[in-house]
């Protein structure tokens, strides 16, 4: 036996570099809404120990004490929530759970309403990120086509049309001249070929 293996307790665990990406983003999320969901449960609380209070006017707060099962959401719909939470990318966790919060904050929920505004949250997460992947496909469509239609503008024709050049022939000066027009119609612009 090495010497290496009776310091091996000394190593710190590499946990994190074994975990997948997407796992995180399922732990970090799920474990925002139970912390949601326990904060609702104690804000419940307080609000029905205000309102005792105000229709008995005596505080018996102190002596209530309140029971160790609290709200928790069933198995099923805790797959659903999971599986929500797989299409949201890395780089959206932290922006999903800010709006969540946001949420809570803006409709101070009961315990039991906690995970539809977390379901409402994480669809809203997904329309956003699906609408991005959309807008950035259609960008790489765009510059592909750009690149195309780039390169037929810098095909360069033999044939130019010249409509200002100085020595076109007009009907004035064949009149001056007194000499018969040529058989070309005035109005087109005189075609040439450039080298």
């Amino acid at each position: 036996m090495s010497l290496a293996s009776w310091f091996r307790w000394n190593e710190p665990p590499n946990r994190i570099s074994q975990r997948n990406p997407t796992e995180m983003v399922v732990e970090t999320l799920m474990m925002e809404l139970s912390w949601q969901i326990k904060q609702a449960e104690k804000q419940q609380r307080e609000r029905e120990n205000e309102y005792r209070k105000i229709k008995t006017g005596v505080d018996y707060g102190w002596l209530v004490s309140y029971p160790k099962q609290s709200y928790d959401i069933s198995p099923g719909e805790r797959l659903q929530l999971e599986d929500m939470c797989t299409k949201i990318h890395p780089s959206y966790c932290g922006p999903v759970i800010l709006r969540f919060r946001q949420v809570v904050a803006e409709y101070e929920p009961e315990a039991q309403e906690v995970s539809q505004l977390f379901r409402s949250v994480l669809q809203e997460a997904a329309e956003k990120i699906k609408e991005e992947e959309e807008a950035k496909k259609l960008a790489r469509q765009w510059n592909t086509k750009n690149r195309t239609s780039l390169s037929l503008t810098t095909f360069k024709s033999r044939s130019r049309i010249s409509p200002f050049i100085s020595d076109i022939k007009t009907i004035s000066e064949d009149v001056e001249r007194g000499t018969q027009p040529n058989r070309r119609v005035w109005s087109m612009p005189e075609f040439r070929n450039t080298k």
